[in-house]
């Protein structure tokens, strides 16, 4: 590999304020603001604006709104013509 062309792989942590989930992972962002975790070390910190502790898929308050595709409307012209 080249030197001096690929950006710094890192532990950081992640962190969704909105339901205070953080969970510890690594990336290429950077960022001046730090926190210990739970080995004693301090890592940079991403916030999130959601996480699977926050969003409606992962948490089951995601409204399904399906209209219907064409499967649905093909059996339903089907069984109009089969009454």
């Amino acid at each position: 590999m080249k030197e001096g062309i690929h950006p710094n792989y890192r532990p950081v942590i992640f962190l969704d304020a909105s339901v205070d989930y953080k969970f510890l992972s690594a990336s290429t962002r950077s960022s001046n603001e730090t926190m210990e975790w739970e080995d004693g070390n301090t890592y940079p910190v991403i916030r999130v604006d959601s996480s699977s502790a926050s969003h409606p898929f992962y948490t089951g308050r995601q409204k399904n709104t399906e209209a219907g595709g064409r499967v649905d409307r093909f059996n339903q012209r089907l069984n109009r013509k089969q009454q």
